[in-house]
């Protein structure tokens, strides 16, 4: 078999009254730029006839079993005898005729040429309304903010690959979240990411689309904040430890008076409350970062410089141990000044502005040992 160096990789479910068309397209791009290619339709689980007539148009089919998306697109790339791979949706909404720019940006060593609608135009009643000035917008502004994402429109369908990019990133969902994936991955992995104008038509199939907005746009949210631990524990949880240590300092010295507000000693258990729930999000990002690298899912780089440097399971006990005292020695204390009244009345506030420290570190100190613990658990297969 002559070596194939194009596959336009077609996702299909019930697609049968556009189906035809995109692939004559492909096979017309493949015939007139002279690419030696195929055209790969993944179908997955078809009930309109659209595997018959795939190879009645001259494509070869591969049967997907599992459902979704992700899972049509990501077998397909699988069995894909390409070198480079361009996948677009069947319903005729891309045009298979104008894959020249995806192809020239592969041939030039880019991993990932991503295509662009707003750039290359998104025609009248291609895309909702909702889709095209919230959903989409917010996303890859989204995708941007939390992985440097060099993309202007993340959810795009027709973009090219590498075979050896695909398989670098491991790509794991099966939903509409796919497509995000693979920008989030090529990103992190460092893989060269470029964009192309395309065009987006109204899809022929004169049904409504598979996609469903809110659904998969919090699939796509969710997979983003679950990839990205910085954003959903560390920032975060920095801030309310923060914004917790400062309401409760200034509250150790005293009444605190905002404007026609008091705070007093009634508000410093909701301060600890801030710092503990802030100190486990920040505890939970180096779970997350750690098991993210032990388990190959990012770069060994993305362990916290500290963590390699500094941590040992004796150190943070022994700082674990150490808060802990402190805060216990703060308890003795104040059972101490209590004695002195006679176990009786005596003064809350004082009081208050002793216990509550005293439980706060010794809180944080178990904290600190029982993550001490764990994160050696994490850390057993790097060691």
């Amino acid at each position: 078999m002559a070596d194939v160096e194009l596959t336009i990789l077609m996702p299909c479910l019930n697609e049968a009254k556009t189906l035809a068309t995109c692939i004559g397209k492909a096979r017309r791009f493949l015939d007139e730029a002279g690419v030696e290619g195929e055209v790969l339709v993944a179908d997955n689980g078809s009930t309109d006839g659209s595997p018959t007539i795939a190879l009645q148009a001259g494509a070869r089919v591969v049967e997907v079993a599992e459902t979704g998306y992700g899972a049509a697109l990501a077998d397909g790339s699988r069995q894909a005898r390409g070198r480079y791979i361009i996948m677009g949706d069947s319903d005729d909404s891309y045009d298979f005729l104008a894959l020249a720019p995806f192809l020239e940006g592969l041939r030039a060593g880019n991993d990932l040429v991503m295509g662009n609608r707003f750039l290359g135009g998104i025609k009248t009643g291609a895309m909702s309304w909702k889709n095209r000035r919230i959903g989409n917008p917010a996303l890859t502004a989204i995708g941007r903010l939390f992985f440097a994402a060099p993309v202007g429109d993340i959810y795009c369908g027709l973009r090219g690959f590498t075979r050896t990019a695909f398989d670098r990133m491991d790509l794991k969902s099966r939903g509409m979240e796919f497509a995000v994936e693979m920008v989030v991955k090529a990103t992190a992995l460092r893989m060269s990411v470029v964009e192309v104008a395309t065009t987006l038509s109204p899809d022929g199939r004169g049904r409504p689309p598979h996609l469903r907005p809110w659904r998969d746009g919090w699939r796509t949210l969710r997979f983003m904040l679950l990839y990205s631990p910085r954003w959903l524990f560390l920032y975060p949880g920095t801030a309310a430890a923060l914004a917790g240590a400062a309401v409760f300092v200034r509250l150790l010295f005293g009444s605190w008076r905002l404007g026609r507000v008091y705070l007093d000693v009634d508000t410093l258990p909701y301060a600890s409350a801030a710092i503990l729930i802030g100190f486990q999000a920040v505890l939970f990002w180096v779970y997350a970062q750690v098991f993210a690298v032990t388990e190959g899912l990012r770069p060994d780089k993305d362990l916290p410089p500290w963590l390699q440097r500094h941590f040992s399971l004796e150190r943070g006990l022994a700082a674990g141990a150490a808060l802990f005292v402190v805060g216990f020695a703060g308890g003795i204390a104040a059972l101490l000044s209590w004695a002195n009244h006679a176990y009786g009345l005596m003064n809350v506030e004082k009081l208050l502005r002793l216990v509550d420290p005293s439980a706060l570190a010794m809180t944080l100190g178990v904290q600190i040992i029982l993550s001490s613990f764990f994160l050696s658990l994490l850390l057993i297969r790097r060691k």
